[in-house]
């Protein structure tokens, strides 16, 4: 019994002690702290001017050291407003795979619309922290539809 009771005591002195030792963890040198995140936004995947599903994304902006991440975070809608502008004036569509975008054009296009909201080098990257597809079955195939007109 002194045996379970000791264990018991052990137990429940280190899952005490790991959130003081966490939190007393120290960055890496490089490590990216801080950072903005975007709240998920449905980006359209179109096919052959047919709007056939969408991808519901979420981004996280990683910061310079010396930005301002609280003044930064207050432009999160600002960020949010320019993925959706983004997505939905140039789809990012894999060809043939409907159901993930084109992480390296989102980045990219990201990054620099980042650039003109928080200013140059402010933030360093994106990161796609998810990417989920509202449907998984019942998507076209790539060939061009025959019986139904182009979304104008």
């Amino acid at each position: 019994m002194r045996l379970r009771t000791g264990s018991l005591a052990l137990a429940l002195a280190l899952a005490l002690a790991a959130p003081a030792v966490a939190a007393d963890k120290k960055p890496a040198p490089g490590e990216d702290v801080q950072f903005v995140d975007v709240s998920p936004v449905a980006a359209p995947i179109v096919l052959h001017g047919r709007l056939i599903n969408y991808i519901f994304v979420t981004v996280r902006l990683h910061l310079a050291p010396s930005a301002d991440a609280l003044r930064l975070r207050d432009k999160e809608p600002y960020f949010r407003d320019a993925l959706v502008r983004i997505a939905h004036r140039r789809p990012f569509v894999k060809p043939g795979d409907y159901t993930h975008v084109d992480e390296g054009a989102l980045k990219a296009a990201m990054l620099e619309a980042s650039a003109r909201i928080a200013g140059p080098g402010v933030v360093r990257s994106v990161e796609i922290l998810g990417a989920q597809a509202q449907k998984v079955t019942g998507l076209p195939h790539d060939a061009p539809p025959a019986d139904r007109a182009p979304i104008p």
